[in-house]
């Protein structure tokens, strides 16, 4: 019966990718587009009871195998993450939405495989009411969701609000203990944006985010009426007066803080044009990047510079001049710059864990080609029962890894390529055409 539906369900997606579309009738095209968005929640209700249900088989097969508890819930959340092509945290957060739904707010769920409800706002109700025990939890999905008049036309923000006036009405020493649970994850992230910029940002109690923002304001406000602005807008002011205050140095002077910077010779020496690579950022264009490095001079910031060598024609990494007289040190960092990030597919996370592929109780080498880089949890979701990892011959090409799950299925994932010179000589040019023809 599952290998029938799963072949209806496959038929179905290709029927949908070859829809015609509105044909120039704007009142179908809106009926369509509401169809597609009742099919989207839909199946957004069905993945949530599936998530659920396999949870339930590993933990109940595990148990049966009289496996330690702690081994139990071990490695299910990336299963489910590689499944939806996202991230493990984003597979952990979905493992526990769907649990929710399914055992504790069942009007929510009924909502959302209606289509009267999407996975957004559904997501909105759970996490309002995260802090609540079930029975609490159950009450409010009765009152919001028990009739689907109640929240339509209700914004999220106003679906917000009524979560949380009734989560503070069931249990308020639950809305303040997880209040104090949330300022004492306090932290400081960074992610790229767009133009090679990147957004910095802070989660911090709102009083302090609030008197930070006014501060930075009034400051800036009294630069700018006395002139000493330099020219630079009120936004300007505000981020150059965070810089400096929270570094203890200027804007102008900078910081010397290592920065990985990777780029070809050719960006650097001879103009070439091919982006290079910030190590936790991503691709830099290759102008602002020969930029930073005259920056970086021009200020007398300590610079060193390290070769890396990689395969001319696929870019990857291949060896890296040492600067460490500790072998594993030296392989640390050539993972680091080979992979970037955590390399479990769909996983951006940074490289926290240096990995065996094939493990040392496999007789596992510690070479470049075995290692890996990881985040914490992956590293730790892979050591639970079924897992497999190994790497694949791959000449000539970038870095490989086959990474098999308890279930039977497979993904790979490859190393993203060095930046390489955009240019190649005549004579390079044969040599490959050479190696490849033999």
């Amino acid at each position: 019966m599952g290998a029938v539906l799963l072949e209806e369900l496959r038929t179905f997606t290709a029927r949908l990718q070859c829809a015609e579309a509105a044909s120039g009738d704007p009142g179908l095209g809106i009926d369509l587009l509401d169809a597609i968005e009742t099919l989207k929640s839909v199946g957004c209700a069905v993945q949530a009871v599936i998530t659920d249900d396999v949870a339930t088989s590993i933990r109940a097969d595990r148990r049966a195998r009289e496996l330690p508890r702690a081994e139990w819930d071990r490695g299910i959340a990336s299963q489910i993450a590689l499944a939806r092509r996202e991230s493990p945290n984003r597979g952990g957060r979905h493992l526990g939405f769907a649990q929710a739904l399914v055992h504790e707010m069942p009007h929510t769920l009924a909502m959302l495989q209606t289509g009267r409800l999407n996975e957004w706002r559904a997501t909105l109700l759970v996490r309002e009411t995260a802090c609540l025990s079930a029975a609490d939890r159950g009450i409010v999905d009765r009152r919001l969701c028990s009739d689907p008049a109640i929240l339509d036309g209700v914004g999220d923000r106003g679906l917000i609000a009524r979560a949380k006036a009734l989560a503070v009405e069931l249990d308020a020493a639950s809305v303040v203990r997880r209040h104090r649970k949330a300022v004492s994850e306090r932290r400081v992230t960074t992610r790229p944006a767009p133009d090679s910029m990147a957004y910095l940002s802070v989660l911090m109690p709102v009083e302090q985010a609030v008197c930070l923002q006014a501060t930075l304001g009034r400051d800036a406000d009294s630069l700018i009426a006395t002139g000493d602005s330099g020219g630079r807008t009120r936004n300007q002011l505000m981020v150059d007066l965070l810089f400096d205050r929270g570094t203890g140095a200027s804007v102008a002077s900078g910081v010397p803080v290592a920065v990985n910077l990777v780029l070809s010779d050719e960006t650097l020496l001879a103009g070439g044009h091919e982006a290079a690579q910030l190590h936790g950022f991503g691709p830099v264009p290759a102008g602002i990047a020969r930029q930073l490095v005259a920056d970086a001079v021009d200020r007398d910031t300590e610079t060193s510079l390290r070769r890396v060598y990689s395969c001319p024609h696929s870019g990857a990494l291949t060896a890296m001049e040492s600067q460490s007289r500790t072998f594993p040190k030296s392989l640390r960092k050539l993972i680091d710059l080979r992979d970037r990030t955590c390399r479990t597919p769909w996983c951006d996370a940074p490289i926290r864990h240096h990995d065996h592929i094939r493990s040392r109780r496999k007789l596992g080498k510690t070479t470049a080609r075995n290692g890996s880089g990881l985040c914490e949890a992956c590293n730790y979701a892979k050591e639970a029962p079924g897992w497999t990892a190994r790497p694949v011959h791959n000449p000539g090409r970038t870095h490989l890894i086959d990474l098999g799950t308890p279930t039977g299925h497979h993904y790979r994932s490859a190393a993203p390529p060095l930046p390489a010179a955009a240019r190649q000589s005549e004579v390079e040019a044969v040599l490959i055409a050479r190696l490849r023809a033999s």
